[in-house]
């Protein structure tokens, strides 16, 4: 009999572990929550799991009193903190995502809208254990979402912000590496929570930064694009800027020591962009490294860092596609068969990303899907203590984009080939580079180059044709004394100015594209001044028409509006005469509005004026340093 009871004791045993290990293989956790204002999607994160998809169907439930609609994930748990965003525009007013039980295990995501919004509207699309909430009624386009994580241009229509409010988790840095790239977010719900009000500028809130013998960590909330970095000269350092980021106050314009001889820091560069500077001589070693969920990003000396502490799994390249995107620009979409940490080096010549934890892919499979492509030279090998390294060669005035889907388990890789010369003059073609392009002078060089580039600077209106009015004051004499601002800079800066009109003379729309074409100039600037008849509206605006000429546009802009103390009114896609009939890069910036009393008298002071136009010729500078 006793040894029947002990016999039947540790059955039960057995019976007891079996089951709770496995109702634990089917507990989803989800590791990250992202929002994109950019295209009003939620995106849920969970841990890869054997068992089926989670969440198989969607109940939306929704309630009145106040108008809001909820839906459960059963078994299922958060390990980041309970978030509660709070937004200041669009239908969708807040979105809760909290642990609603734990027995059983529950999730439960809350969404406030206002009463005209159709909650019908709301649409889940389900990427392996992943979740995406689309707030907008729109198509998912792709089979997958992906989120841009490298970017060679400088500016871009996607960048913009809005107002918002979010929970932070106010907890210790973790000291271990996997920890930091993996778990950015992996921590209990029941921290100390700190709510802030914020720009948040569309993609990434950066709230934490980490440094490390090899370079630094750092950590947010949403997902993190890099631009193709500045490299500087005396000292010698490196510049990365991260678009659509906000960086927490507590971290700007502070120094980090990474080591004896280099250092870091971080700062809010504009509204809406984020910029870290190391301080090195290593510049050509120092690349960016993604986490599978762009929420934490290295910038590391991959010659430094010990690449196995960079992942916890391994992985498998198992598909090859790609897409035509248009005639100059194609795209190279590789899958993966589990989650992919990876590094971007850029080349004036090429792209090359490290893949750190793949170790297999088919090499006449991977040759035959890019055969007669942009990637028909593209290579892929195995490294050593690395994992695979992919090489692609690209035009030297290519634009490289790359993407992280939102799984993780898949890279896009696009490239804009530069539109062709229809000159019959011989290409000269410039000498390949074995390290990172320098897209930025030394501040000691005085802008030597700047005496190659040509600027046409048209002065709104003039003589009888005198422009918006107010207070007796005339918008071409504002314009010409600005103008004529903007081409004493210039000039003492080495740049080929000329204008439209020099002097109070009437000149003709067509007369102006005419001038500018016949000098054939690099850019066209147009300065004007705003005027309403709500005498109330202040503030500054920029105008473009062509697709070429946004970098121009938001590069001045940027400059400009955070010079000038004035509402920034933003860009705008406008068919004004003068730069929808110019071929160059043409803007025309407002500088503010006549019609307002207190704005009209800021605008005929020497200080404003000054400053107008050091900021556009500041704006001019950086795009030239940028291209």
């Amino acid at each position: 009999m006793k040894k029947l009871f002990i016999t039947l004791t540790f059955l039960l045993l057995f019976l007891c572990t079996f089951v709770q290990k496995a109702c634990s293989d089917e507990l989803y956790k989800f590791t990250s929550a992202n929002f994109d204002t950019s295209n009003s999607v939620i995106v849920l994160s969970a841990q890869d799991t054997p068992g089926s998809a989670v969440l198989s169907n969607i109940k939306l439930v929704k309630l009145e009193n106040p108008t809001r609609a909820y839906f459960d994930i059963d078994s299922s748990i958060i390990t980041f903190p309970k978030q509660d965003w709070v937004f200041n525009s669009g239908n969708i007013k807040e979105v809760k995502i909290t642990q609603f039980s734990t027995n059983p295990n529950k999730v439960r995501v809350l969404m406030y809208y206002d009463k005209g919004f159709n909650p019908s509207n709301i649409k889940f699309t389900r990427i392996k254990n992943n979740i995406i909430i689309r707030l907008k009624n729109d198509a998912i386009t792709d089979a997958n979402y992906f989120q841009n994580t490298y970017r060679d241009e400088h500016s871009s229509s996607s960048d913009f912000y809005e107002y918002l409010t979010i929970t932070t988790p106010i907890s210790k840095s973790q000291d271990s590496i996997v920890g930091q790239i993996q778990d950015a977010f992996n921590t209990q719900a029941n921290q100390i929570m700190a709510k802030k009000e914020l720009k948040l500028n569309t993609k990434f809130y950066l709230n934490n930064i980490t440094t490390k013998q090899y370079g630094v960590l750092l950590n947010g909330f949403g997902s993190v694009t890099v631009e193709r970095p500045l490299i500087l000269s005396n000292p010698t350092r490196i510049v990365y800027d991260l678009p659509n980021t906000l960086v927490d106050t507590r971290l700007r314009n502070k120094e980090y020591r990474i080591s004896e001889n280099e250092t870091v820091k971080i700062g809010q560069f504009s509204v809406n962009k984020a910029r870290i500077v190391i301080t090195t001589d290593a510049v050509s070693d120092y690349i960016p490294i993604y986490s599978n969920d762009t929420q934490s990003l290295i910038l590391a000396n991959y010659k430094k860092t010990n690449n196995s502490t960079l992942y916890n799994n391994s992985t498998n390249l198992i598909s090859y596609n790609k897409e035509k995107n248009d005639s100059l620009t194609e795209t190279m979409i590789l899958k993966f068969d589990s989650t992919v940490v990876h590094g971007i080096d850029r080349y004036n010549d090429k792209v090359i990303l490290y893949l750190y934890n793949a170790s297999k892919y088919n090499e006449d499979n991977f040759e035959s899907a890019y055969k007669g492509t942009f990637f028909a030279n593209a290579k892929m090998e195995l490294m050593p203590k690395i994992g695979m390294k992919l090489t692609i060669p690209v035009e030297q005035d290519a634009v490289v984009d790359t993407y992280l889907g939102s799984d993780g388990r898949s890279l896009k890789v696009k490239v804009k080939e530069a539109k062709k010369q229809t000159t019959t003059a011989p290409v000269v073609k410039k000498p390949t580079q074995t390290t990172p392009i320098i897209l930025n002078p030394p501040k000691t060089t005085n802008n030597t180059n700047s005496g190659k580039h040509k600027v046409v600077i048209d002065a709104g209106h003039g003589g009888t044709d005198v422009g918006a009015t107010g207070g007796g004051i005339y918008e071409k004499d504002i314009t010409l004394d600005v103008s004529k601002r903007v081409e004493a800079i210039l000039k003492q800066r080495g740049y080929q100015v000329k204008m439209t009109r020099p002097d109070d003379k009437f000149v003709s729309l067509q007369d102006r594209v005419t001038i500018s074409e016949g000098y054939s100039p690099d850019i066209f600037v147009s300065i004007h001044v705003n005027s309403s008849v709500r005498p109330e509206i202040t503030g500054v605006e920029t105008h473009y028409y062509h697709q070429y000429s946004m970098s121009l546009a938001q590069t001045v802009h940027s400059a400009f509006a955070s010079a000038v103390q004035s509402p920034n009114r933003g860009l705008f896609k406008s068919k004004f005469y003068v730069i929808n009939h110019t071929t160059c890069p043409a803007i025309l910036v407002e500088i503010g509005f006549i019609s307002n009393a207190n704005e009209r008298a800021q605008l005929v002071s020497e200080k404003r004026k000054q400053a107008t136009a050091k900021s556009i010729a500041d704006g001019i500078d950086n795009y030239f340093k940028q291209k």
